[in-house]
């Protein structure tokens, strides 16, 4: 695989931790930061993982964006679904190239970007959400990620039904998931997932109820908490702040009746 930096990608430049730059790589543009500035097109050729200096002779990294960076750099305009909730979406859910896949409540497109990754190249990601505006920021992120091309925004209620069948996955990131559960039984192919991202327990409750009364099997609803480590010799330990509740996923299967 190409490692070496063209006009027209995208490079993370790190600086720290908390300091750190999605920047797409154009001749005449200047990336201007408080440890000075870079003129990007001096990134051209340079390989992933090169340093470059800023005009206060900073030294930053220039390295290739992850996954984990086009959702965090992503505009935003809604709260986006952690990383490690969507991590556990897409190992629970068993999807892969060539997937099928419907999601309500696109927002702007965070775990969209995640889904059409692991979909592509011939699967396909069919994403409702009912803000306009909504849409045009997720346009926007899923074009910079690279993968518009695999997923189709649909501005339509997912409460009044889901167009789509023999699915694969439904995976919804609303307030009222119960209210798609029978949308979702009839769209999904037999063993097909349902998975739904709550932020309270009480939503959670209700989708269950109906989880069971639909004929789902297999449900389960797990918390993900992820801690991170400040290491330093002498000194290791958790750090002080972390993210901690984000929400509870849920997970059921379809049977046949």
């Amino acid at each position: 695989m190409e490692n070496r930096i063209r006009e027209g990608d995208y490079v993370l430049l790190f600086l720290d931790r908390k300091r750190t730059y999605l920047v797409k790589v154009e001749r005449e543009k200047t990336l201007h930061t408080h440890k000075g500035f870079i003129e990007l097109e001096r990134l051209i050729g340079k390989n992933y993982g090169s340093r470059i200096k800023s005009s206060m002779n900073i030294e930053f990294a220039a390295l290739k964006p992850t996954l984990k960076d086009y959702i965090f750099k992503s505009a935003r305009k809604t709260q986006i679904i952690y990383p490690k909730d969507i991590a556990l979406i897409i190992l629970f859910s068993g999807i892969e190239a060539g997937s099928v896949i419907v999601e309500a409540g696109t927002g702007t497109g965070a775990l969209t970007i995640a889904l059409a990754h692991y979909v592509k190249p011939t699967g396909r990601v069919y994403s409702y959400e009912i803000r306009k505006e909504f849409i045009e920021t997720a346009i926007k992120n899923l074009r910079r990620a690279g993968v518009e091309e695999y997923v189709e925004l649909k501005n339509k209620d997912i409460t009044e039904g889901i167009d789509e069948e023999d699915v694969d996955l439904v995976v919804l990131d609303m307030a009222t998931p119960w209210l798609v559960v029978p949308h979702a039984y009839k769209a999904l192919k037999g063993s097909g997932v349902f998975t739904s991202f709550s932020p309270t327990i009480d939503q959670v409750v209700k989708t269950v109820k109906t989880l069971k009364e639909e004929g789902f099997t297999d449900i389960m609803t797990v918390e993900c908490l992820l801690r991170r480590m400040q290491v330093e010799e002498g000194r290791t330990r958790p750090e002080t702040l972390m993210v901690g509740h984000t929400g509870y996923l849920t997970f059921a299967r379809k049977i046949l009746r």
